[in-house]
């Protein structure tokens, strides 16, 4: 592979709050080229250096792309470098929301869009590409902004309300919903406000819905042995698009991360198909 330049920095989303991003693009950039972007929206206790976020990012930028990972606001990690890939922010974890990462997302684009000169990005060329529940943000956020040119989920849900109505209603009881984390072993809370914000704004955090109005390529890609997030859900966002903009690829014998771990311990057969399938679809 050729040199990755990388620029980490914090980006202010509307809230105010810092989002952790990491800025990834050849070394030998020519003087006057402007190179495409390609956007990673991170999954449910996930971050930008998870696993083979970086291997990933940098296989794309070495073909020509400027790649963008960050880490949403309330995602729980921490702040400063050594902990980005760390959960020492539960109480933040605990308060974020569906809209919230929407808006996060938003927020890099308004960056890149004011920073594209200084970047040498081209901002007619803006890929997303979302990972699991940061599929189902990607997807959200191409059908509500015109900026974005081409779509690319892996493993992603088709909605968010997956809770059942007792569950639903414990949630509410308590005020809060305990998860672990069976990589660090933390019990992670989640608030009520998550299910409160999924009721308030149903329209706009609509996947379904929302991938029936995307007018713009898209690659859908998920594994045949993913026990997080069944593969049904990518047939069900394929039926609701248009087919001649989407296509989705199934991969046999893999799971909801192709094989790749927390911390990497190198590529898979699966994530190399992945990756070469994704490249050949944005370029």
């Amino acid at each position: 592979m050729s040199d990755i330049k990388k620029l980490s920095l914090k980006i202010k989303n509307v809230h105010g709050d810092e989002l952790n991003t990491d800025i990834r693009f050849p070394a030998d950039l020519k003087e006057n080229k402007k190179l495409p972007v390609v956007i990673l929206c991170h999954g449910f206790k996930g971050f930008k250096d998870w696993g083979c976020f970086p291997y990933m990012m940098e296989r794309i930028s070495n073909e020509g792309f400027c790649t963008v990972a960050f880490n949403y606001s309330y995602n729980g990690t921490g702040e400063n470098e050594d902990e980005q890939s760390d959960f020492t922010r539960l109480d933040l974890f605990a308060k974020n929301t569906f809209s919230r990462e929407l808006d996060d997302t938003g927020s890099v684009i308004d960056y890149l869009y004011a920073n594209s000169d200084e970047l040498k990005i081209d901002t007619e060329n803006i890929t997303i590409l979302g990972h699991s529940r940061g599929g189902g943000i990607a997807i959200l956020k191409t059908a509500e902004d015109e900026r974005i040119n081409k779509l690319v989920v892996l493993s992603s849900v088709c909605s968010f309300d997956r809770y059942s109505e007792m569950l639903k209603s414990k949630w509410e009881e308590a005020g809060f919903f305990e998860v672990l984390n069976t990589r660090t072993n933390q019990i992670m809370r989640m608030d009520y406000t998550l299910i409160e914000d999924l009721e308030k704004n149903k329209d706009r955090l609509d996947i379904q819905n929302a991938v029936s109005k995307i007018g713009v390529p898209a690659l859908i890609i998920h594994g045949t042995q993913d026990i997080t997030v069944d593969y049904s859900n990518a047939e069900d966002l394929y039926s609701r698009s248009n087919k001649d903009l989407f296509e989705l690829k199934l991969i046999e014998n893999t799971g909801h991360t192709f094989g790749a771990v927390h911390p990497f311990e190198g590529s898979t057969p699966a994530l190399e198909e992945v990756i070469l399938k994704v490249i050949e679809f944005i370029k």
